[in-house]
């Protein structure tokens, strides 16, 4: 592949990667929640989910997402309720709080299938690699130029999610959220909620 066409790929994944979202408030949240490792975990998690639709578009099955509107509208709803049930799980934890420590439980595997299924039931995603790809790919493009590229996509948005939650494990914002933990769990689940009902409200 050629340097200049990675160079883009990387650019704009990494755009794609820090753009506000769902994602981010997740991350955020696990990462107030539970430190550094949670966030991280939650993190990784997204980036394996973004290598899955990365590479079913590079393997050419991308397309049966993006032109399948059954298969489009189930992720979506999917996505929807998934977003709901993140946000009533802040809003209500239960028995997951002891002392304000944590929303989630401590099962990593949990974390990192919230960080997956939050990238999985998105179909957008598939659709915005297929616009990209698209540019990029080549005919002639062999598995190792298509590997590439989807690895890319994913190292790039585990990357960004392990480093923001490295960061804001490591500051004294932390402290500041810890001192207000029911506030800021109370306000992330607000606005996973408002995300879902957002996206029942564009669903056709």
């Amino acid at each position: 592949m050629p340097f200049e066409i990675w160079i883009q790929i990387v650019l704009i994944c990494s755009l794609g990667a820090m753009s506000p979202g769902p994602s981010l408030a997740l991350v955020v949240g696990n990462t107030v929640s539970g430190g550094r490792q949670h966030g991280v975990m939650t993190g990784v998690g997204h980036g394996v989910g973004i290598l899955f639709y990365a590479s079913l578009v590079v393997a050419g099955l991308g397309v049966l997402i993006s032109t399948s509107p059954q298969l489009f509208l189930l992720l979506q709803w999917g996505g929807a309720l998934f977003l709901g049930y993140l946000g009533f799980r802040y809003l209500f934890p239960g028995e997951a709080v002891v002392e304000g420590v944590e929303v989630v439980e401590a099962n990593q595997g949990g974390l990192f299938a919230q960080g997956f299924l939050i990238a999985f039931l998105n179909p957008k995603i598939a659709a915005f690699f297929f616009a990209l790809f698209s540019q990029f790919l080549r005919p002639e493009a062999g598995w190792g130029e298509k590997s590439v590229m989807a690895l890319t996509a994913g190292v790039i948005d585990a990357a960004w999610y392990v480093t923001v939650a490295t960061i804001l494990a490591g500051s004294r914002l932390l402290g500041f959220l810890h001192q207000h933990q029911k506030r800021f769990d109370q306000s992330v689940g607000v606005l996973l909620i408002l995300l879902a009902v957002g996206v029942v409200l564009r669903v056709p």
